[in-house]
């Protein structure tokens, strides 16, 4: 498999994920792994290129809120952190609607979405027309890879395309977990938990 070096607005982007393949790219935290949200196959084809086990969901990856109606029933409260956070370097783990598809919250009552702020994500999702699971760009239990260069030589010829550019941050996105009325960190990243758990009481 011949792994080609891409910019954003390639149409062969989207050729690679409309394939079911696995497609790199620089977010404004880390680099990522992406595939067709939509598809069983490239869910598979992600969890084997990092070499991970069909145990933990991959986080969605959407262009706007109206999208994250899709697979949650938002509240007020919701709206609010979507509102005031989104897009941005925060992945939220919502309670999930009922019967979406298995591979996307594996049996689990919750789903992971973010809105990244890198614009050229948002518009690549839109051009593509559907939502992206996304990982950090590894295999399982590595640190995540942060320029292009280091993703080329771990993923030439396992995946068919890297994406150029520069990641800012460096630090993955912060997790927060919505548990009823309460807001739990799962992941603390360059989002403040005590800013982000302010906004959520407040709106309660």
């Amino acid at each position: 498999m011949e792994t080609k070096i891409l910019n954003f607005n390639d149409d062969e982007c989207l050729e690679i994920l409309g394939e079911d393949q696995i497609l790199a790219f620089p977010t404004e935290t880390v680099y990522g792994l992406a595939c067709n949200a939509d598809s069983v196959e490239a869910f598979n084809n992600l969890c084997k290129t990092k070499n991970r086990p069909v145990d933990k969901p991959f986080t969605i990856m959407v262009s706007s809120k109206d999208e994250i109606k899709r697979y949650v029933d938002l509240t007020k409260p919701m709206e609010k952190l979507i509102d005031t956070f989104m897009p941005g370097e925060i992945t939220i783990i919502f309670p999930a609607k009922k019967d979406l598809p298995y591979h996307l919250t594996l049996g689990m009552k919750t789903v992971g979405i973010r809105i990244p702020n890198l614009k050229e994500i948002p518009d690549l999702i839109k051009r593509f027309n559907h939502p992206l699971l996304v990982s950090s760009c590894n295999i399982s239990g590595n640190k995540p890879l942060l320029n292009t260069e280091d993703v080329y030589k771990e993923f030439n010829q396992k995946i068919k395309g890297i994406v150029k550019g520069v990641c800012s941050s460096f630090i993955p996105s912060t997790i927060v977990l919505i548990d009823g009325d309460n807001l739990k960190l799962i992941r603390q990243g360059s989002l403040a938990f005590e800013e982000i758990n302010k906004v959520w009481k407040q709106s309660l």
